[in-house]
C-alpha cells in the first residue's frame, strides 16, 4: 500500500468479533450459556461480546481457544481491527467537525514543494498535516504551537500567520532531525562562524555543505529551507534540546547579502542569548536582542575599524566596493548590502555586485 493510500480514509463496514462468534455458535449448536459455562466467563460477558459491548481479551480468546478450538490469536486480531476500526470511525467524524482548521495552512504550497502529498479528501489532507507536525489532533496542534505557555507566540510574525509560520518552522525542525550535531560548544561555533566568514565570496554550491558541516561539529543544525507564502520570515533560531541549536534560513530576498546577513544575525543569537528564547525574524520585528544580533553580525562580516577606514576614503564605486571585499575576504555583495543600511549607498547603486541566489527546483 502507498503512503497516499495509507492516508486516506477508507469507511469500509468491519463486523465486531461477536459476530464471527455467533455464527460459530450458531454452527455449533451452542448457547451462549453453555459457551459460559465452558469457559467459566459470566453469561453478561459472553452476551456482551456477542453484542459488540465488550472486548475479548487475551484472557477470553484463550478460553475461546480450548472450547472452540479457533486459536487466541484469531480472536485477538479481529478484536484488534475492530476496535481500530471503531478509532477511525471516531477520527473521521471528529476532523470533519474540524475542516475549517485546515485553511490555516498553505496546503498547496506545501504539497508543491514535496512537503505533504495533496489530496481531495479533506479529512484525508487534515491527516496528512497532522503527520507532518507530528500531532494527533487540530487540538493536539493548537496546545504544541499556540498556547500561551509556547514561545513562538511570542513573535509577532508567528502571531500574524500561526499555520504557514509554523509549517516552515517544522520543516526546519524536520530538516535539524536528520542532522547530526557535535554539544554544542560555543568557542567551535566561534571559529566556525570564522570560517565560514571566508567562504563568503564562493559560489553557493561550494559553501553549501561546507557551512553545514562546520555548524553540526559546533552543535547547530543549519536548514535552508523555501519560504512558504504567508509566511514573512527570513530566518529563525531555537534549541532543540540542552547541546543542539538549529538556526534555520530561508533566501526570501534572493540576494547574497542578506543570505549571509541573516545567517550570522542567527549565529549571533545563539552565541549571545538563552536557550529558552526563540527568535522569528521578520520585517518590523525589534527588540533589544535583535539589535544586539544586528550588531554582532555586521561587526563580524565587516570589523568595525575596516569599515570606519573605507567609509572616510569615500570611494563608493563598483571597483573600489570590489578590491575592498577582496581585502577582507568576504563577498563584495555583503559591503554593497552594508552600505545601502547605512545610507551611504543608494537601494539601487552597484546592486551587479550581489550575488542572485535561487532553488533549483525554481
Amino acid at each position: 500500500m502507498s503512503r497516499t493510500d495509507a492516508n486516506r480514509y477508507t469507511p469500509d463496514t468491519v463486523s465486531a468479533p461477536g459476530e464471527t462468534l455467533s455464527e460459530v455458535l450458531d454452527a455449533r449448536g451452542m448457547s451462549q450459556a453453555e459457551l459460559a459455562d465452558r469457559t467459566g466467563r459470566p453469561r453478561k460477558t459472553i452476551n456482551e461480546i456477542v453484542k459488540g459491548r465488550a472486548s475479548i481479551t487475551p484472557e477470553t480468546a484463550l478460553q475461546l481457544e480450548r472450547v472452540l478450538g479457533i486459536p487466541a490469536h484469531f480472536w485477538l486480531n479481529r478484536e484488534q481491527h475492530y476496535r481500530e476500526h471503531l478509532s477511525k470511525l471516531a477520527e473521521h467524524q471528529h476532523l470533519q467537525e474540524h475542516l475549517a482548521w485546515l485553511d490555516m495552512f498553505p496546503v498547496t504550497a506545501m504539497a508543491k514543494l514535496g512537503w505533504i502529498t495533496r489530496f481531495q479528501n479533506q479529512v484525508a489532507q487534515i491527516q496528512e498535516v497532522l503527520n507532518f507536525f507530528g500531532v494527533a489532533s487540530p487540538e493536539r496542534w493548537n496546545e504544541r504551537w499556540c498556547s500561551p505557555r509556547i514561545a513562538y507566540r511570542k513573535s509577532k510574525a508567528f502571531e500574524n500567520k500561526p499555520g504557514p509560520v509554523a509549517a516552515w518552522l517544522r520543516k526546519g525542525e524536520l530538516v535539524a532531525q536528520q542532522i547530526q550535531c557535535g554539544q554544542y560548544d560555543s568557542d567551535r561555533l566561534m571559529e566556525a562562524l570564522n570560517s565560514i566568514r571566508n567562504m563568503t565570496a564562493r559560489p553557493p554550491d561550494d559553501f553549501c555543505h561546507a557551512m553545514e558541516t562546520e555548524c553540526a561539529r559546533a552543535g547547530v543544525a543549519l536548514a535552508v529551507v523555501h519560504e512558504l507564502p504567508g509566511a514573512p520570515v527570513s530566518g529563525a533560531t531555537h534549541w532543540l534540546g540542552p547541546d543542539k541549536a538549529l538556526v534555520q534560513l530561508t533566501i526570501r530576498y534572493k540576494t547574497d547579502d542578506h543570505l549571509w546577513f541573516s545567517f550570522f544575525h542567527e549565529a549571533g543569537h545563539i552565541l549571545l542569548h538563552g536557550k529558552k528564547d526563540v527568535f522569528i525574524e521578520a520585517k518590523g520585528v525589534d527588540s533589544q536582542q535583535e539589535r544586539q544580533a544586528d550588531t554582532f553580525a555586521s561587526n563580524l562580516l565587516i570589523p568595525p575599524s575596516e569599515f570606519v577606514r573605507f567609509v572616510k576614503a569615500n570611494r563608493f564605486s563598483a571597483s573600489s566596493i570590489r578590491s575592498y571585499a577582496l581585502e577582507l575576504g568576504i563577498a563584495p555583495g555583503i559591503v554593497v548590502g552594508r552600505l545601502q543600511h547605512e545610507g551611504l549607498l543608494g537601494y539601487k547603486d552597484c546592486n551587479q555586485l550581489k550575488r542572485r541566489l535561487q532553488w533549483t527546483d525554481d
